[in-house]
């Protein structure tokens, strides 16, 4: 099984996880490389997606797994160049190789929040929301298979930290649980507006930094 790191940024964000399998497929295609299919009724290309992307978020850390026919007849650097030529804007592959990390040993990720305010951030508003995260618990509602349950946020957040970018936006740099329990980033801002009300942001925007194992080693 080959694997790719790739990036989606720009106008890219907007596509959604199933579109972007598909335009995966297409690229793979219009570059000459055959992927293999699944067995059965209803063969399908044997690629996946490690963590499928929320649409709006950026990332210059995602992984996808691969097969492909014709692995002896090209190299990895060619696989990228070709894969390159054929993907849109806004997404692009950073590396190609073969070996990589099993998905189960996945576990941290490191996020940046921007929280923009219009008319400028709230005097007090960094202090605040770092205070409302060194709390023992944070409840918030999360939807599941079985409906809504209750889930406490605070021992899925590994570090947080919150710094002032300008006069209208703060950035929160977060490392949190990505698997096995899972924590969306979205949890976090939720927790802000539900909690901390009069420091809820006009905007925000996320993007995924980074991905570790449980060792906080980069998982590649």
């Amino acid at each position: 099984m080959l694997r790719l790191l790739f990036e989606k940024k720009g106008n890219a964000i907007w596509i959604s996880h199933l579109d972007l399998m598909r335009l995966f497929q297409r690229a793979f295609k219009r570059a000459g490389l055959l992927l293999k299919h699944t067995q059965g009724y209803n063969p399908r290309p044997s690629v996946s997606i490690a963590l499928p992307l929320s649409v709006g978020v950026e990332s210059g850390c995602e992984l996808l797994d691969f097969e492909i026919e014709n692995t002896e007849e090209i190299s990895c650097e060619k696989m990228k160049e070709l894969l390159n030529q054929s993907l849109t804007e806004g997404v692009r592959v950073l590396d190609v190789y073969d070996n990589g990390k099993k998905y189960r040993d996945l576990a941290f990720l490191q996020c940046k929040i921007s929280l923009i305010y219009d008319n400028g951030v709230p005097d007090g508003a960094a202090t605040a929301i770092e205070g409302l995260f060194r709390q023992e618990q944070i409840i918030l509602p999360k939807k599941t298979k079985n409906g809504l349950q209750d889930q406490d946020i605070i021992p899925m957040i590994k570090k947080f930290n919150v710094d002032q970018a300008g006069e209208k936006s703060l950035i929160i740099d977060a490392l949190i649980c990505c698997q096995n329990p899972t924590l969306n980033p979205a949890q976090i801002v939720l927790a802000i507006n539900t909690l901390a009300p009069e420091f809820t942001p006009d905007f925000n925007k996320c993007s995924r930094v980074e991905i570790f194992d449980q060792n906080n080693f980069v998982f590649r």
